[in-house]
């Protein structure tokens, strides 16, 4: 069932008025002509757009799509605080950081896991057996202010440990892989791509998962200037279907996303089957006072570790007016 928001029914009302004045059809925010919108796409290291690529769900798009890839969070949110591009997907953490930064977007769309995905990793062979263990070592959380930082501290905190009890090395998700397979990191924080790599082609293993200390939220945030467009809100909110209808075909047709993804990321089936679960379990979720709410506790766990200061309302950066189905 379509949920109609109050900001449809605004743009219907106009419409209808306008058509009657100029003895036109009446025009609809559905019955736009979405041959005339491009909607600027940020995709974290072109997995989104392979993935709908292999689903098929990228064969009858009303609206043209400029793809921008990125290789972290960190640079799709630096593309959307200097409107290059239109929505992006990252997880909540670098998300919120961004706010915080500046950014003037809102959260359009998101989607969850639970948690799993995101991991810190050890090389094979390594001595380090429980999380208590990363005491005195090096940690690349990637990034700085992304889910496997956000993790690494949580990790921290869950083993009585402080940032004062290990070296942090914050890098690139390249420069990560090179140090971690180099051996001059004994732990890496990462997600995706990155991590069915390392487990697949250094047999690196997981030391501890997601669940528990992230949300497991990936979502998509468009800029207020996309979101003041019309067109460009009903492309978003087609856009936003075909990425929920991308995870229900991942879950429904677990070996053609094996397939997929064992090709994209040049890894064997038996090492994509390993990490399948964290892909088959994201579900839409309501972006609700509970969503906002959720957003508020990253916020202040960032705040808690000194990571982001001052003081924010989540609630204010949930776009709630998107059309679903």
């Amino acid at each position: 069932m379509k949920m109609i928001s109050r900001r449809f029914i605004n743009f219907a009302i106009a419409g209808l008025v306008s058509g009657l004045v100029l003895g036109a059809a009446p025009s609809t925010f559905a019955a736009q002509d979405l041959s005339k919108v491009t909607l600027r796409i940020g995709d974290q290291t072109g997995a989104t757009r392979a993935k709908l690529e292999a689903a098929g769900l990228l064969k009858d798009v009303p609206y043209q799509i400029e793809w921008s890839v990125f290789p972290a969070a960190v640079n799709l949110h630096e593309a959307l605080k200097a409107d290059a591009i239109d929505i992006g997907g990252a997880a909540d953490s670098p998300t919120v950081s961004a706010i915080a930064g500046g950014s003037k977007i809102k959260v359009a769309a998101y989607f969850s896991n639970g948690g799993l995905g995101s991991s810190i990793i050890i090389p094979a062979g390594s001595p380090i057996k429980s999380i208590q263990d990363l005491k005195g070592k090096t940690i690349s959380p990637t990034t700085r202010g992304s889910v496997a930082h956000y993790l690494t501290l949580g990790v921290l905190k869950k083993a009585g440990l402080t940032v004062n009890d290990v070296k942090l090395a914050f890098l690139t998700p390249a420069d990560a892989s090179a140090a971690f397979q180099a051996g001059s990191i004994d732990a890496w924080g990462t997600w995706g791509v990155y991590k069915a790599r390392s487990i697949g082609t250094l047999k690196a293993t997981v030391l501890i998962d997601g669940p528990g200390i992230n949300t497991g939220n990936n979502v998509l945030s468009a800029t207020d200037k996309a979101l003041s467009d019309p067109g460009k809100v009903a492309a978003i909110a087609d856009f936003s279907d075909r990425v929920e209808r991308g995870y229900k075909w991942s879950t429904e047709n677990k070996e053609a996303f094996i397939d997929f993804y064992s090709a994209f990321t040049k890894q064997d089936r038996s090492t994509i089957e390993s990490i399948y679960a964290d892909e088959a379990a994201y579900k839409r979720g309501a972006l609700d006072d509970a969503f906002a709410a959720s957003l508020q506790n990253v916020f202040e766990t960032w705040k808690e570790a000194g990571v982001l200061t001052g003081s924010l309302n989540l609630s204010d950066y949930v776009y709630r007016d998107l059309p679903t189905n």
